[in-house]
């Protein structure tokens, strides 16, 4: 069975190294790509060198449009594969959490709850969005409706593409995995990552991301393609 990860990257060579290699640590993952999203650091040089493939973007697609382009390229050989966000560090070794009831057969679809990173300086209110967004559209209600790491078997993440567009991609492939009937199953993790503050960056990135998520929201209760 072949486990792929999958890490869209923009601007994180200061991290993806550590990322990359912690995830190259864990035993039942066979690849890793990170899918480097026009970055203009470095990134995909840096993932390089710490034992990567490397997909390079040539025009900034996004969360849900990188992480599309790097299933495109591996779909044809991957039985399982695994999201993880480029900023994890050393806790995308945690990775192994995930796949274990993936590989095991207990779940289609495994979604990491994470603890609270300090100096979060969030209001709650995508997430809120997010949460009652889903349930209102699956009648699934989970604990940590944006999360990015999660382990999908072929079956969900079949069921589950396209992926949504930018920061919709968690609610786009929570609502499809749902209502297709498959298994999700949330994993306590420890992992954790760079967490916005209350500055103009992080109310412009939840600005941001609060448009896409209810544009994901909107297009899956309309029916309409992602």
């Amino acid at each position: 069975m072949s486990v792929i990860a999958l890490i869209p990257a923009h601007d994180e060579a200061d991290r993806i190294a550590d990322t990359v290699q912690a995830a190259r640590s864990v035993g039942t993952i066979d690849r890793v790509i990170v899918i480097d999203d026009a970055s203009t650091d470095g990134t995909g040089d840096v993932a390089r060198e710490a034992g990567a493939q490397v997909l390079a973007l040539d025009v900034n697609h996004g969360k849900g449009g990188a992480l599309q382009a790097g299933l495109d390229a591996v779909a044809d050989s991957a039985d399982v594969i695994v999201l993880l966000d480029g900023d994890l560090g050393t806790t995308a070794d945690q990775a192994g959490l995930l796949l274990e009831p993936v590989l095991a057969g207990a779940a289609d679809m495994t979604i990491a709850t994470l603890p609270r990173p300090a100096g979060s300086g969030g209001f709650g209110l995508v997430k809120g969005l997010a949460r009652t967004g889903i349930k209102a559209l699956s009648g699934y209600e989970p604990t940590a409706p944006l999360s990015g790491q999660r382990a999908l078997s072929r079956a969900a993440w079949q069921a589950a593409t396209p992926f949504a567009q930018g920061y919709g991609v968690e609610v786009g492939l929570t609502v499809r995995a749902a209502r297709a009937g498959l298994r999700l199953m949330e994993v306590p993790t420890t992992m954790g990552h760079a967490a916005t503050g209350r500055d103009v960056a992080g109310f412009v990135h939840r600005g941001r991301q609060f448009v896409q998520v209810a544009a994901a929201l909107a297009r899956l209760a309309s029916g309409r393609d992602l």
